[in-house]
């Protein structure tokens, strides 16, 4: 699903963010990526989804590859990875529903398609009853539901999530992780940047530890390893 075979990244101020990355995750995996502020989680992350380029190396995510991509076959990748950030970026203005199905929109899906998509990951996520409300009518809880439900619309082979309990209370941020289970369970790949210490020891699931821009533990059912 996602290789990297000796990436690097240095930004243009001279900081290196990855040096010398190798890793492969498989079809269906739950992988947590964990490690001190500024050891390249970041990078690492937007890496996959062509937010950055490498400096070096070859990434290669469900068949693309990422340094060759041509600008106007990155949408083409995008519409199979799902992304979830910490702050939702949800738009204000736009009701649940309308949210949900911008992606579809985007790629003139037909309306009967759009209505019984966005009906149906709308349910998964729990919001089957807010589908008019508009994101400031919502718990921080709920408007995660609303940015894992918009990754999830176009039925992605991966989803990566960036920090998403970050901003949520202890019990919102376990429904949440819940919800990423189930998902997983479905057949989902699934790649979380997190500094939940505590989720990361309680769902036991594959760990790569970041430091220094480089992979220092790759564990099957590991731990957080690092003080918060």
């Amino acid at each position: 699903m996602i290789e990297m075979h000796d990436v690097w990244k240095t930004y243009p101020n001279g900081a290196v963010a990855l040096q010398g990355v190798s890793i492969r995750i498989d079809k269906g995996e739950f992988v947590y990526v964990v490690g001190p502020s500024g050891a390249g989680k970041s990078t690492f992350i937007k890496l996959m989804y062509r937010e950055e380029r490498p400096s070096k190396g070859s990434i290669f995510v469900n068949g693309f590859n990422i340094e060759r991509l041509k600008e106007r076959k990155i949408p083409l990748l995008r519409r199979q990875i799902g992304v979830v950030f910490q702050d939702f970026k949800l738009l204000p203005n736009k009701t649940v529903k309308e949210n949900v199905a911008f992606a579809l929109e985007v790629i003139e899906a037909s309306p009967k398609k759009i209505k019984s998509r966005v009906a149906e990951v709308l349910e998964l996520v729990g919001l089957g009853d807010k589908a008019n409300a508009l994101p400031n009518e919502l718990s921080g809880g709920q408007q995660q539901r609303v940015s894992i439900a918009r990754a999830l619309i176009n039925n992605p082979s991966v989803i990566i999530a960036d920090e998403p309990t970050g901003n949520l209370d202890p019990d919102t941020s376990w429904d949440i992780m819940r919800l990423f289970e189930e998902i997983n369970n479905r057949g989902t790949t699934i790649v979380m940047a997190t500094h939940n210490k505590e989720i990361v020891n309680t769902l036991k699931k594959r760990v790569l530890a970041v430091e220094g821009g480089q992979i220092v533990r790759d564990q099957k059912r590991g731990v957080y390893g690092y003080e918060n």
